[in-house]
């Protein structure tokens, strides 16, 4: 394998979460059941004593069972069932990303946590306008890095310098996913700061 390749093998195995564990559990679940099923029917067929039920009193126990439970029962378990098929389903084919995005560089495989990257983006506003710390905040979400700045009362904030050094610093960041940021000025300024 190539070095690039190499590296975006690494990437991916940061970025997106692993579906090993809900399968190895799913699988797990499953060969416990059809083992106990074929082992029952291998005591049926030598016709010695059942570890729980013989195939014919699971198939009379199906027969019976709309007669014997209530019907609320039914619905419950039938609910129940079907939200985990759902859920399997949903971990199957969700997008399995975690909150990581890769840095471009030539020389390694670099891996930034979201928290890291609105750290980075709220600092360099914050700086840029001139404001205290915590004045600005920022949210990086799947595509979109949303800004929020609190002004300091009675003081300007030219938005357009804002967006313009956001957008900078995006840009050199040079993101593996392009994310649009928006930078949004408070109502409300910070009193004193």
């Amino acid at each position: 394998m190539n070095q690039d390749r190499i590296q975006r093998r690494m990437i991916r195995r940061e970025t997106h979460s692993s579906r090993a564990l809900p399968s190895i559990i799913s699988a797990c679940v499953l060969m416990v059941v059809f083992l106990w099923l074929a082992a029952e029917a291998v005591l049926w067929i030598l016709k010695d004593q059942p570890l729980l039920a013989s195939p014919s009193q699971m198939l009379q126990w199906l027969v019976d069972l709309p007669d014997t439970t209530l019907p609320a029962g039914m619905a419950a378990t039938g609910a129940g069932l079907g939200i985990l098929g759902l859920l399997l389903l949903g971990l199957a084919v969700g997008r399995g990303r975690k909150a990581r995005r890769s840095l471009a560089s030539q020389r390694a495989a670099v891996v930034v946590d979201d928290d890291v990257i609105a750290a980075a983006l709220s600092n360099t506003t914050r700086l840029a306008a001139g404001l205290a710390p915590g004045q600005a905040t920022t949210t990086v979400g799947g595509r979109s890095v949303r800004v929020q700045v609190r002004p300091t009362s009675g003081v300007p904030l030219d938005l357009e310098s804002v967006t313009t050094v956001v957008d900078g610093e995006l840009a050199a960041f040079a993101l593996d996913r392009r994310a649009s940021s928006s930078v949004r000025v408070l109502n409300q300024g910070a009193v004193g700061q």
